[in-house]
């Protein structure tokens, strides 16, 4: 029987395992089923994603990362801190190292638990677009940090149907054929904002998302409605900090802090992906 041996990792409530995949175990071209039974809940390990970490000749590993539906993703947040620690642990990298991803080399710093990455550059800020669902107009604002993002602010995130709203947005035609994160922003002060996520490739709300936090932080600052730092506080409970820098209309130097949980490690039977 093939035993894979894995991890699961936590990141302010987005679960993922993580696999060592230096060796080439997995076939990281083919993996969207074998993805999509592993991350599946009660009948396996069950997790947000999944991560894959292989030999890199540009920074000291390159990652291969899965939404929990199969799909390839070019970044996810909370994943890249997991990833970061991941690699710690292993021996893999030093605390301060970079990884290759889709979306481009990402730089991290590990302090024990807690990693803050350098996010990629920002690209593609556009404010008030206006867009009509179920015959009412929405006031939404995108920006890709490494995946798409739209950003709505709210006066109430816990009043937000954000599995059924999110899922409009997801796969509204004007944002095809992508398709979008969709971020439910509650502006508390110019430094703490709530914020509910909606996320493409797990297609339900999730308790934490990095990329759409940056998102939800940057576009409060382009709006008016905050400043570096940002405490993000998710749907998970825990507390994501982003720092940038905001001239014009560029940002700069986006860093993503937050704690990382290792929950577990073990070995995945044939049973929980055939």
């Amino acid at each position: 029987m093939a035993l894979i041996p894995f991890w699961k990792m936590n990141g302010s409530g987005n679960d993922f395992i993580l696999i060592d995949n230096r060796q080439g175990i997995l076939d990281a071209d083919h993996l969207g089923d074998f993805v999509l039974r592993v991350c599946a809940r009660k009948v396996s390990a069950g997790a947000d994603g999944l991560l894959l970490i292989e030999p890199s000749k540009r920074a000291d590993f390159r990652w291969r990362f899965f939404n929990s539906d199969g799909s390839e993703a070019e970044m996810c947040g909370n994943a890249g801190r997991c990833a970061a620690r991941f690699a710690v642990l292993k021996r893999i990298a030093s605390e301060k190292l970079s990884f290759e991803t889709l979306a481009g080399i990402i730089e991290a710093e590990v302090y024990g638990r807690r990693v803050k990455l350098l996010m990629v550059q920002p690209t593609g800020l556009a404010l008030d677009l206006e867009v009509r669902i179920d015959d009412l107009d929405h006031r939404l604002h995108f920006l890709n940090t490494g995946v798409p993002h739209i950003v709505e602010f709210v006066e109430s995130a816990a009043k937000v149907e954000v599995k059924e709203l999110g899922r409009k947005i997801r796969i509204h035609p004007r944002f095809q054929p992508a398709g979008t994160n969709a971020n439910f922003v509650q502006p508390i002060d110019r430094g703490h904002l709530i914020v509910r996520t909606y996320e493409r490739g797990v297609e339900d709300e999730t308790l934490a998302c990095g990329t759409g936090a940056v998102a939800s932080a940057l576009i409060a600052a382009a709006k008016g409605l905050a400043h570096s730092p940002v405490d993000i506080q998710t749907s998970g409970g825990e507390i994501l900090k982003i720092y940038f820098q905001f001239k014009g209309d560029r940002f700069d130097r986006v860093f993503l802090e937050g704690d990382t949980r290792v929950v577990y490690e073990g070995y995945l039977w044939e049973e929980a992906y055939k």
